[in-house]
């Protein structure tokens, strides 16, 4: 219990303004699981700007959820959640215009972008032959996704733009 009264002052830390003393944030519990607290688990969350990713069980399937701090309220996310897919480990860029995500779907793991802008969701990773593709990150302005993949056999890092396309990252210092 006591990692949890830890991480909720470092999420509140990290949510407070640099020139004052930190805060503890409190948001409504709904039972009705319509606000970022309610009887399911919330999983996973990843916080940009003003934004919260999480990921929750609380309509019956692992579904991503995106909180805004300010507005104090769920972002509406249609077209994200799809009944045949178990979602896990989203990140969101600063701006929350992108959310990256993992997620499994008969029997194969992907990694998803979702645009809030045009409701589109695009599979990333379709052309990569790996058995297992986890744990996806997003820079700051949403260009470039990063995540591990078990193409080679082992854990590697890759790290793709925006459109599916894998970059090259230099391996010498510059």
């Amino acid at each position: 219990m006591r990692w949890i009264v830890l991480s909720a002052i470092t999420l509140a830390g990290l949510l407070s303004s640099c020139t004052g003393s930190p805060r503890l944030l409190e948001y409504p519990f709904d039972p009705g699981g319509r606000s970022l607290n309610s009887l399911a688990s919330q999983l996973n969350p990843r916080i940009a700007g003003r934004y919260i990713v999480f990921t929750s069980d609380r309509r019956g399937s692992q579904d991503i959820y995106m909180f805004d701090t300010v507005d104090g309220r769920l972002v509406d996310l249609p077209g994200l959640n799809q009944l045949n897919t178990v979602a896990s480990d989203p990140a969101v860029s600063e701006n929350g215009r992108y959310i990256v995500f993992a997620a499994s779907q008969d029997g194969r793991s992907a990694i998803f972008l979702y645009d809030r802008e045009t409701r589109q969701l695009r599979n990333l990773t379709a052309n990569l032959s790996a058995s297992v593709v986890r744990h996806p990150t997003i820079s700051a302005d949403g260009s470039k996704i990063a995540f591990e993949s078990s193409a080679n056999g082992q854990w590697d890092i890759l790290v793709y733009d925006r459109s599916g396309q894998p970059l090259s990252v230099p391996t010498e210092p510059r």
